[in-house]
């Protein structure tokens, strides 16, 4: 228990700038208190002590706004920053190295028996305000944009963003996160520049339609020299304008 207590600290240490020292994480964090309670509460839970373990969950909630249930696995150097408002599923797995941010839900989307909540693998991120829903895998090192709704499966290494979610798996993002992870990992599950896929999507038609129009243009020009009658051409695409107004 004290092993992995001084290797909660060591985590939130390297994690947070905020962190001055280990009493100030020990005393002041309450994602360390959380994943102390959940220890305990998960043993009892195992040794089939259910009531038990729930009444004690449930004093760990009200004195931390973290909701863990006894029943969830959690791993080693897990990180919950700030931690109001999280809620961590029964069936939920939330793999070593993992960070989770204030009112993130790992919840269940069926009321049947059996697993109903998601697996998170070894260094996601889970960006503040994400709900993910529902007895999926999130792949390794992959990170879910604050406020996210993720409802399907998440590749390793990709990014999911938006409502529902939808992956960002670039050539890149993965550079962008690589020089992230030198630094140590991706706060919030943000990396610098990185777009929206219906973003790119947008920005890629209006530069077809903009190409076509150019064509467009060249062939109205050639059919004019050869002395062929030309049609009034609509108005082209003011590809610029409309670029603006989707970044």
């Amino acid at each position: 228990m004290f092993e992995r207590v001084r290797e909660d600290i060591a985590t939130v240490l390297g994690k947070d700038p905020a962190a001055r020292s280990a009493l100030e994480v020990l005393l002041c964090y309450p994602g360390i208190h959380a994943l102390i309670v959940h220890r305990i509460s998960h043993a009892l839970w195992g040794a089939g002590l259910l009531t038990l373990a729930r009444m004690i969950s449930n004093l760990g909630r009200l004195f931390t706004g973290i909701e863990i249930h006894p029943g969830a696995t959690i791993g080693r150097r897990v990180f919950i920053d700030h931690g109001m408002g999280v809620v961590i599923g029964e069936t939920a797995e939330v793999g070593d190295d993992c960070t989770i941010y204030q009112g993130v839900t790992l919840g269940g989307t069926t009321l049947e028996r059996g697993k109903r909540h998601p697996t998170l693998e070894r260094g996601v991120v889970v960006g503040a305000g994400a709900k993910v829903l529902g007895p999926f895998t999130v792949g390794e090192r992959a990170r879910i944009g604050s406020n996210s709704v993720v409802v399907k499966a998440v590749p390793a290494d990709a990014t999911a963003i938006g409502i529902p979610a939808r992956m960002i798996v670039e050539d890149a993002d993965k550079r962008r996160e690589a020089q992230a992870v030198k630094m140590g990992f991706s706060a919030y599950a943000v990396t610098q520049g990185g777009d929206d896929p219906l973003s790119i999507a947008l920005h890629r038609l209006i530069e077809h339609v903009a190409e076509q129009d150019r064509n467009i243009e060249r062939l109205h020009a050639a059919l004019a020299r050869m002395g062929t009658e030309v049609p009034e051409a609509c108005e082209p695409l003011d590809a610029r304008a409309l670029n603006r107004m989707v970044e």
